[in-house]
């Protein structure tokens, strides 16, 4: 009996022994990866976390560059639109879904447990800095909205599509992104997460994206920002704010 039990143990050793040694499953590709940047970007990094531990806020803008341009090209339309909103901007320019992810986890979101809405636009620099795969991007976009969920518990989130880019509808980057929106509107509930899809408020009706709009074919100026701005206002207000 003793000796059964003795080799019964020892044959479930070796089992016991890779459960406890097995690694923790990293993410499945860099998209998933919490990852952070240098110089200037960890400045702002850490002055965005200043403002965020310094009080609640209603609004909360996640994103890159387009976020971070109502502080440029849009900051009269933000004075305009937000100033009066309780609104943080947590945009820094060249983030990819992994950058934006390792912020969430590193104190972009203290202090906001009780923040009533965060807009969330992001993956177009995954497109244009590696043409990533648009399933791999979606991903990203998806844990961002699990983090806000987490961090902000009472918010409701709206979704944006990520913005056309490239002149004309047959650019390939444009392409991907439109195929990231067609994933990412998966998330929308209808309850907490509210997907809104903006292309064609800045296209013309040849699917052009022109330089009135967009000079480079990406980032708006303040014509862009005024559009976006007004298209975006019913559904705030529809959200409550």
């Amino acid at each position: 009996m003793k000796i059964h039990l003795i080799l019964a143990v020892l044959c479930s050793f070796p089992t016991l022994l890779a459960q406890t040694a097995a690694p923790v499953k990293a993410a499945s590709h860099s998209a998933l990866k919490a990852e952070p940047r240098g110089g200037g970007w960890m400045k702002r990094h850490e002055s965005m976390n200043k403002n965020a531990a310094a009080k609640q806020y209603d609004i909360l803008f996640i994103g890159d560059s387009i976020t971070q341009g109502w502080e440029g090209s849009g900051k009269g339309v933000w004075e305009k639109h937000y100033a009066d909103k309780n609104a943080l901007n947590l945009g820094i320019s060249g983030d990819r879904t992994e950058h934006v992810i390792w912020r969430l986890q590193n104190g972009n979101l203290k202090n906001q447990e009780n923040a009533k809405l965060a807009i969330i636009m992001i993956g177009t620099n995954n497109t244009g800095h590696s043409r990533q795969s648009p399933k791999e991007t979606a991903e990203g976009v998806a844990k961002i909205v699990s983090l806000v969920r987490k961090g902000s518990p009472k918010a409701k989130i709206l979704l944006l599509g990520v913005f056309p880019r490239g002149q004309k509808p047959d650019d390939k980057l444009r392409q991907l992104n439109v195929d990231i929106n067609k994933r990412i509107a998966k998330l929308h509930d209808g309850e907490t997460v509210h997907y809104l899809n903006l292309d064609s408020i800045f296209l013309n009706d040849d699917g052009i994206l022109t330089k009135e709009v967009m000079p480079d074919a990406l980032h708006p100026r303040e014509k862009g920002y005024n559009m976006w701005a007004d298209a975006m206002a019913p559904k705030i207000k529809e959200l409550g704010l």
